[in-house]
């Protein structure tokens, strides 16, 4: 099969898509042909081996000291089962399923051995390429915003225009809340159409210099720190570090109005976040490119531009 390989830390042309002997099924497993697969900012960061500060010991250990232990990277797909192991009776051959991978990654690729537990069928309208481009972001906004914002809420979304972004500013909006997205000026009528009541132009207005505070305020990229977020809290307020330092997700584990750290892969999670698309009450902004152009994708990633998120075809 062809599989997008990274066999060294580097840049986007580390990347190299060439032929390797397909997964073996394992038990609970199903093999799946991969129709779609997300390239994410976790995706870079780990072929880049450029970890969020004071991760990189930690980071290093799990994802391969000297170049990466999983050499095809990818953790969110989306496909058509072609083969079922031992012990998986919910899932059948031909099934169209999505789902995510784990620490097990290889997605980036014509064929992966995924985890029955991890997958969910795909409902009837929804795309592999929006099933996959929806899930990391999607996820990670889901985890952070449920239960956390009420109606009337004023929302805070900085970087609203991208993967985790444009699922926060529908999923804040579908609670009820009134959000202000961050984000550039060639972005603005995307999340305003996406539910955004206003935007701020991140290149032209600091954050500390905005004349209201929040209830909510969610930073998806990593630019705001504890107190600089704490600083545009309404009294009773949260701040939702999507993105963290090391330092950063310490202090969130002593303060009641900060909360930072991993977002966890339920598969009913997965299922809800499906329905709303189905039921088109969730927009999966996305751009597909074909698998030969994954250093391409890595690019565009690397660039910190991405708008909505970026899935490869193989």
């Amino acid at each position: 099969m062809r599989a997008a390989v990274v066999e060294r830390y580097g840049p986007p042309e580390v990347v190299t898509v060439r032929e390797v002997a397909a997964p073996e099924v394992g038990k609970g497993q199903v093999l799946v042909r991969v129709r779609a697969a997300a390239v994410t900012s976790a995706d870079a960061r780990i072929r880049g081996a450029r970890f969020p500060r004071g991760f990189a010991p930690m980071a290093r250990l799990a994802f391969g000291v000297r170049r990466p232990r999983r050499a095809v990277l990818g953790a969110v797909l989306s496909g058509v089962v072609e083969q079922v192991g031992p012990g998986v009776v919910d899932l059948a051959v031909g099934d169209e399923v999505c789902g995510t991978t784990g620490m097990r990654f290889g997605a980036h690729a014509e064929l992966a051995a995924v985890r029955a537990d991890r997958l969910v069928r795909t409902p009837a309208g929804v795309s592999h390429e929006e099933a996959a481009g929806l899930l990391f972001g999607a996820l990670t906004a889901l985890h952070f915003l449920r239960d956390r914002v009420r109606p009337g809420d004023r929302v805070l979304v900085n970087g609203a225009s991208g993967a985790i972004g444009t699922s926060a500013v529908q999923l804040a909006r579908l609670a009820g809340g009134v959000v202000t997205a961050v984000c550039s000026a060639a972005n603005a009528q995307l999340v305003r159409d996406l539910g955004a009541e206003s935007v701020v132009d991140h290149t032209t207005t600091r954050l500390a210099d905005l004349p209201e505070t929040y209830d909510v305020v969610l930073d998806a990229v990593g630019t705001i720190d504890v107190a600089g977020g704490r600083a545009l809290l309404a009294p009773g307020g949260v701040l939702l570090l999507a993105v963290a330092d090391l330092a950063g997700t310490l202090r969130a584990q002593t303060r009641r109005d900060v909360v930072a750290g991993p977002a966890p892969e339920r598969a009913a999670d997965v299922t809800h976040l499906l329905d709303l698309v189905a039921s088109g009450d969730l927009r999966v902004v996305v751009r597909a490119l074909p698998l030969d152009d994954v250093v391409e994708a890595h690019r565009v990633v690397d660039s910190g531009r991405k708008v909505g998120n970026l899935v490869v075809t193989p």
